[in-house]
């Protein structure tokens, strides 16, 4: 198929609208949900313009994947590049991807389910606790806005088992990539944990207890653990203090 001459404005409506439809399944909350979340926050389209993640990163594990909506937005690229409708600016991502979704909500989970179960290859999506959920082998592992709530010794807990899991894989561009609020940034990180607890509310969850870092003890955390590390600022548009860690796994010695 000859491909088509896109925009990424363009290219990325396209994408929206693909990704989010599906969620009409899942009901009126899951569409609308979807919609804001993929239109307003800046991570996601953030990720696909900076080339974060591509074609050696078949295998996906998203830790605290609410209602799969990164699955169905990898489902989407992978259609539009089949289709030749793909932005000569953006790198080519991930064509089927083989995608794990862990989630402790049962009734995002059930959302999820009820969305893109239909999607092919079927998104695995398991309900479980990321402190204690078997991590499969893979490429890579994606962490949005979670870690926070779980104390500073559960988080390190986690982030050694996706290097392991990661390290297993045994892929050379193993990767890990990481939102976390900057709690170094008072205002915004605080911001930031309002807007959290807000969210997780009108989601129909409980509220728990969170546990921030600075900026530069997430960094020491992730190099401590074999990650070469990389931050990106990623709260264009929003008063949050959210910083986008790309950590790529070193070699084990």
């Amino acid at each position: 198929m000859s491909a088509v001459m896109l925009s990424t404005d363009r290219a990325w409506r396209e994408l929206h609208e693909a990704a989010t439809i599906p969620y009409k399944k899942g009901g009126s909350f899951a569409w609308h949900f979807a919609r804001g979340k993929l239109g307003r926050d800046p991570v996601f389209r953030g990720l696909l313009e900076r080339g974060l993640f591509g074609a050696p990163h078949q295998r996906v594990v998203d830790i605290g994947c609410g209602q799969g909506l990164f699955a169905s937005l990898l489902a989407s690229m992978s259609a539009m590049q089949k289709q030749g409708r793909w932005p000569s600016a953006w790198l080519a991502t991930p064509h089927s991807a083989d995608y794990t979704g862990i989630e402790l909500m049962p009734k995002d989970v059930a959302r999820a389910e009820a969305s893109i179960g239909h999607l092919e290859p079927t998104p695995r999506l398991v309900c479980a606790d990321m402190c204690s959920a078997a991590l499969p082998d893979c490429d890579l592992v994606v962490i949005l806005d979670v870690l926070h709530y779980v104390n500073l010794e559960a988080q390190e807990g986690v982030l050694q088992r996706v290097r392991d899991a990661l390290r297993r894989g045994g892929n050379p561009h193993a990767r890990l990539l990481l939102r976390v609020g900057d709690a170094s940034s008072r205002r915004g990180f605080a911001i930031s944990q309002w807007v959290d607890r807000t969210v997780t509310r009108i989601r129909g969850h409980k509220v728990s207890p969170t546990w921030g870092r600075p900026l530069a003890d997430w960094t020491a955390l992730l190099q401590r653990l074999g990650f070469r590390v990389q931050s990106i600022p990623m709260s264009e548009g929003t008063p949050f203090a959210n910083v986008l860690l790309v950590a790529d796994l070193e070699a084990a010695a």
